[in-house]
């Protein structure tokens, strides 16, 4: 237990690193600060449009394995319902702590100002005129 407590803290100080550094060199104050500040970007429209709903599917795909295991193959096997029981609860643990890491990564990417960017030069396509 004690050392994925170590490995926890370890993981959250090497994820809240970049954010530490922004604060600190002033990197969300200037329109544009350079390729450090795209890269954090890029690093949080990954997290958000890609990591964390993989992340949801693989525990979805957990509690639904989980269910099977508890109403349909632990049918009258306990040792099959507590594996399912136990996956369950699991599952269910790891979608509040993955909310919670989501709500944190914005919050820290809309206090430092790096959330919400969007690119100041993209193209506009003007309407073709409809002929009367």
């Amino acid at each position: 237990m004690k050392k994925s407590y170590h490995l926890f803290i370890a993981s959250a100080l090497l994820l809240t690193s970049p954010f530490l550094a922004a604060a600190q060199t002033g990197l969300a104050q200037g329109p544009n600060a350079g390729p450090f500040q795209d890269l954090l970007v890029s690093v949080i429209a990954l997290t958000n449009t890609v990591l964390i709903p993989f992340i949801i599917g693989i525990g979805f795909l957990v509690f639904v394995w989980g269910m099977f295991q508890y109403f349909i193959a632990g049918g009258a096997n306990d040792e099959k319902k507590e594996q399912g029981k136990s996956l369950m609860i699991y599952a269910t643990l790891g979608f509040v702590l993955i909310v919670v890491f989501w709500g944190i990564i914005n919050l820290l990417a809309s206090s430092t100002g790096l959330g919400g960017k969007t690119i100041d030069s993209t193209p506009v396509v003007a309407p073709i005129p409809v002929a009367p």
